[in-house]
């Protein structure tokens, strides 16, 4: 059953709000707007990329009825402290996965991203944490945010690195869900997240291309504070 049908099932509907995130999964807040409720946009964890749960409670309204957590590139949000919220403010709590991959390729994904965090330079690498399958490896580039960022992108391109920008605009931003809220970190990660490839099927070739690629621009930009 999808969010949309989710949120109806437990009575979410007309004059509600659910707060969601705004780094990515533009679905999410659609899934929203088909349940007749309004979405309110909270901040992100700047390790997680996940639902930050003090801005989920400062988002917290007498009209909200529910939370849908989001869990990002193979990190599990902080559903813990999540759920306690919920209970507090009676809260519906819902959870938007991502696809589970077979043991071995994550495994394969977990080796490759421990690659990387031992021979990147110039970039601040992921926090793991606990359960992380690196659905995506989602690296920093410092300096002056999104020109830096793109710049970096350009240039290992170049060099047959494919990597992506996760999340081109934060979905506050886009024209039909336009809100003026101050949302700090998800405005950061925006501007300097970067995705590298750490697909199970790279060799160990590939992912010394990839790190050596990176690294050549290290001393471009400013080091990590």
């Amino acid at each position: 059953m999808g969010t949309a049908a989710l949120l109806r099932a437990a009575g979410v509907g007309f004059g509600d709000e659910v707060v969601v995130p705004a780094f990515g999964n533009v679905e999410v807040a659609e899934a929203v707007v088909m349940a007749g409720a309004l979405p309110v946009f909270a901040d992100i964890d700047p390790a997680s990329y996940c639902l930050e749960p003090a801005a989920v409670e400062a988002a917290v309204t007498p009209r909200t009825a529910a939370v849908v957590v989001v869990h990002r590139f193979g990190r599990p949000a902080e559903l813990e402290r999540l759920h306690a919220l919920g209970r507090r403010h009676e809260l519906l709590v819902l959870e938007h996965g991502e696809p589970e991959a077979p043991y071995e390729e994550t495994a394969r994904r977990r080796e490759r991203a421990a690659f990387l965090d031992a021979k990147l330079r110039g970039v601040r690498t992921p926090e793991g944490g606990v359960g992380h399958t690196y659905r995506q490896y989602v690296v920093r580039v410092p300096g002056n945010g999104r020109p830096d960022r793109d710049a970096f992108a350009r240039a290992i391109r170049t060099k047959g690195v494919d990597c992506r920008v996760p999340v081109k605009t934060p979905v506050h931003r886009l024209p039909e869900f336009r809100r003026c809220v101050f949302l700090p970190e998800t405005e950061r990660a925006a501007d300097e997240t970067l995705a590298l490839p750490v697909d199970a099927s790279l060799t160990k070739r590939d992912m010394q291309r990839i790190a050596s690629a990176c690294n050549a621009l290290g001393g471009l930009l400013q080091p990590t504070s």
